[in-house]
């Protein structure tokens, strides 16, 4: 029988998976294919959908809501809506660092300088994107100085 406990334990190393391909492997072609493809947020997302479809939707869910912190913290005592929030997070997150990956190649952001960002939006999610928003606007002006100083000789 499936258990939270045991899915929790399949949904973290998929996860984990896909910011170790980030931050170790980011040009092999299995990274781009799993991660930068969407595929594994993807698959989280999927989950998510069958967790809050089955043990939420269903009437069956826990007691709680989202109208106030106590009913999220009543909502989140039963160990399905736990987990559904849990791979909530775990694909969101991912899949923020991976549009990270992506748009930081696209701009030419160097792979050094986005390793923090990712490590930071997988540990903070919006920290971490809020970082690589920074490094991004910071690469940017010096790019755009060192255009402009290479125009103006």
């Amino acid at each position: 029988m499936l258990t939270p406990d045991f899915l929790f334990t399949l949904a973290n190393p998929l996860a984990l998976l896909g910011w170790a391909l980030l931050v170790l492997a980011p040009r092999w072609r299995f990274t781009n294919l799993l991660v930068l493809s969407g595929a594994l947020p993807l698959l989280l997302a999927a989950a998510y959908a069958v967790l809050i479809t089955t043990h939420y939707l269903d009437g069956h869910g826990a007691e709680g809501g989202f109208g106030s912190l106590a009913q999220v913290a009543a909502l989140f005592r039963d160990p399905w809506a736990l987990l559904a929030g849990w791979v909530h997070y775990l694909c969101f997150d991912l899949f923020t660092g991976a549009w990270e990956a992506r748009d930081a190649r696209r701009r030419g952001v160097p792979h050094g300088w986005l390793v923090p960002c990712l490590g930071l939006t997988f540990l903070f999610g919006p920290v971490g994107l809020l970082l690589y928003f920074g490094v991004r606007r910071a690469i940017e002006k010096t790019s755009l100085l060192t255009e402009n100083q290479s125009t103006a000789l």
